[in-house]
């Protein structure tokens, strides 16, 4: 076979152990089915509607039908998806306080059509309450289509990692990059690839997660830099210095990093990593706080994830740290009742 810079590039062999089917040049196919259930549970369910008519929420996604899947051929990705999607939503009536229940439906979101383009049906179960309806078919169809644009982008970037490996000149503008003297400004151009590899070189995911809690911004913010509150949510002694550039430790060492960003009720973002990762890899966190009257929403996005470490990533957030921040709050709420 020709080496690195001769003979035809369709059949160039770069110098890498994994230089079989290089780049992917001839077909390949990755199922995507699986992940996609997954994305689109996480970029749906817990949408929040909110408007003068009054509140709603999308609840649990009842009926997931299709699949997806994305093809490799000559350098070039292509996406095949179809799917038939149920959620339910529950709202309430500003002005009465009436609760209604009802549902959204998605026929047919494909690479046929674009999102703006797909049909999307909202239904009521019987009785009054036909403004949520049309709150949820306005504004709720909005949120609806940018969830579906959120797992578009994702299929495209985080499911590919790996799968258009780098050439020989792309891994030299990486490393040139890299050796930028601190303070240069980071180009909109960089690629969502190049986004995620933060510390050792791996193939890296994005986790994006929201939660809502019973309890005002603020609060949450607290419960995020208050050592007093770490330790009481996690159940272990914390290392929690809620400044630029401090130290942060948590469940006995197993989390650590620093804080990298703080603004007050609004937004943390942490320099953050598991002990069981590679050594030196940290993930980038950035943890969203909005308002939402005596709830709060809570949306995580997670850059740098280890592709082995993706679910266990997830599982740590919604466990250990959504879960347990729930339970103290209830906890605080019974104590003042």
């Amino acid at each position: 076979m020709a080496k690195w810079g001769q003979g035809d590039p369709r059949w160039i062999v770069e110098e890498r152990a994994d230089a079989t089917n290089v780049n992917n040049w001839h077909w390949t196919e990755r199922d995507a089915t699986s992940w996609s259930k997954r994305k689109l549970k996480e970029v749906l369910e817990g949408l929040v509607v909110e408007g003068e008519a009054g509140r709603c929420e999308i609840g649990d996604l009842k009926h997931v039908e299709g699949e997806a899947s994305c093809n490799s051929r000559k350098g070039k990705l292509i996406f095949f998806y179809e799917w038939n999607l149920r959620l339910s939503w529950k709202g309430t009536v500003k002005e009465s306080g009436e609760k209604h229940k009802g549902s959204v439906e998605i026929p047919n979101l494909s690479e046929e059509n674009e999102v703006d383009d797909t049909e999307i049906n909202v239904s009521k179960k019987k009785g009054e309450g036909d403004v949520l309806k049309e709150l949820m078919r306005t504004e709720g169809t909005t949120k609806v289509r940018e969830a579906l644009r959120d797992y578009l982008k994702a299929l495209k970037t985080e499911f590919t990692l790996g799968m258009i490996l780098p050439t020989k000149a792309a891994v030299g503008q990486e490393v040139a990059t890299e050796r930028k003297p601190s303070g240069s400004p980071v180009q909109d151009s960089v690629t969502p690839q190049a986004l995620d590899m933060v510390g050792v070189k791996i193939p890296t995911v994005r986790i994006h997660m929201r939660e809502v809690f019973n309890s005002p911004a603020d609060e949450l913010y607290s419960i995020f830099t208050k050592k007093e509150l770490v330790q009481k949510f996690s159940k272990c002694p914390a290392v929690i210095e809620a400044e630029k550039g401090g130290k942060l430790q948590m469940f006995e060492g197993c989390v650590s990093g620093e804080y990298t960003e703080l603004v007050p009720s609004q937004r943390l973002v942490l320099k953050w990593r598991c002990r069981s990762w590679p050594e030196e890899h940290y993930a980038t966190v950035a943890l969203t706080f909005q308002d939402l009257a005596a709830q709060s929403e809570l949306e995580l996005e997670c850059k740098g994830v280890p592709v082995s470490h993706e679910e266990s990533t997830r599982q740590c957030w919604k466990k250990q740290y959504f879960e347990e921040i729930h339970l103290l709050l209830q906890q605080s709420k019974d104590s003042m009742e």
